[in-house]
């Protein structure tokens, strides 16, 4: 995984510029809550904005997600472990497969 420094494991101070992510993790958030899940924006000083996507079924199926610019410039939700998602363009494709790996019957 390369990211551009200022990213999601960058020296970014997120509060100078959070539109980029909030915006794109408020329409990732959308898209869950269409599927059932529950969503939180976390964003506090000196750190990249995440969403915090939970199971309301069952609270431990949780995790936090991304956003984040790859170095060809190119937007794309991320896992914490730095593992990509989906394309940030594809939020309805995210919201699957956060759907599918935060599902209790799996």
């Amino acid at each position: 995984m390369t990211l551009l420094a200022g990213q999601v494991g960058g020296e970014h101070n997120a509060a100078q510029q959070p539109q980029p992510f909030l915006g794109r993790l408020e329409a990732l958030a959308e898209e869950l809550v269409r599927r059932g899940l529950r969503t939180k924006v976390v964003s506090s000083a000196g750190r990249v904005p995440s969403l915090r996507v939970t199971n309301p079924a069952v609270s431990r199926l949780a995790e936090h997600v991304y956003v984040g610019r790859s170095q060809d410039g190119v937007w794309w939700f991320w896992w914490p472990w730095a593992e990509r998602v989906a394309s940030a363009d594809e939020v309805a494709e995210a919201a699957d497969i956060i759907a599918r790996v935060l599902d209790a019957s799996r």
